[in-house]
C-alpha cells in the first residue's frame, strides 16, 4: 500500500492551491530540514505557501487558527495547512503532553472546518531519528505532510 501512496502522491498536481505552512522554531535545524521538503513538495504541485513561524509546535494550532480566520475575512483563503515541528522525547511527562496535545488540536481545526491537513510534526525519541525522518533525502517528512495536505486538497476540489 505505501508504494500506491508514494505514486499517487508524486503525480499531485494543484496548481493555484493556497497552502498555510507553519513551521515551529525548536528544533530549528530539523524543522528547516522538514520545511525544505515541504517546501519542494509544493513547488512540484504548483501550490502557493504562505509561511508562519511560531515557538513551539502547541503554538502551531492557534496560529493556524488565527491565519485561517484572518484569511477567510480577506477573500483569501488557504485550501490546506501543513504543520511543520519536531517534539523530541525528554525526561518528563511534557513529550506526551505536546505531542498529544498539538496533534489533537490540529486534527479538530481540520475536521471542524474540513481542511486538508498534512501533519509533519515529528514525535521522535532522540535527534538522530529527527534528522534521518526530515531528511529531504532520507526520510522527506515535510514532503510527506506537503502532499497528504495537497492529496486531500485535491479530493476536495473533485467535491465541490
Amino acid at each position: 500500500m505505501a508504494g500506491f501512496a508514494e505514486d499517487a502522491s508524486e503525480n499531485l498536481g494543484a496548481p493555484g492551491a493556497r497552502m498555510l505552512v507553519i513551521a515551529a522554531q525548536f528544533n530549528r535545524e530539523i524543522v528547516e530540514l522538514l520545511s525544505t521538503g515541504a517546501m519542494t513538495a509544493l513547488q512540484r504541485a504548483q501550490a502557493e505557501a504562505e509561511l508562519i513561524m511560531v515557538p513551539g509546535a502547541l503554538e502551531i494550532p492557534i496560529a493556524a487558527k488565527i491565519a485561517l480566520d484572518s484569511a477567510d475575512k480577506s477573500a483569501r483563503s488557504f485550501d490546506g495547512i501543513i504543520a511543520l515541528g519536531c517534539v523530541i522525547r525528554g525526561d518528563t511527562y511534557h513529550f506526551e503532553i505536546v505531542s498529544n496535545e498539538s496533534a489533537r488540536a490540529l486534527m479538530d481545526l481540520s475536521v471542524l472546518r474540513s481542511m486538508p491537513l498534512g501533519n509533519g510534526v515529528l514525535t521522535v525519541e532522540n535527534e538522530d531519528q529527527a534528522l534521518v525522518r526530515a531528511d529531504p533525502k532520507r526520510g522527506d517528512k515535510g514532503g510527506e505532510a506537503a502532499r497528504a495536505a495537497l492529496a486531500l486538497t485535491v479530493l476536495k476540489r473533485s467535491m465541490a
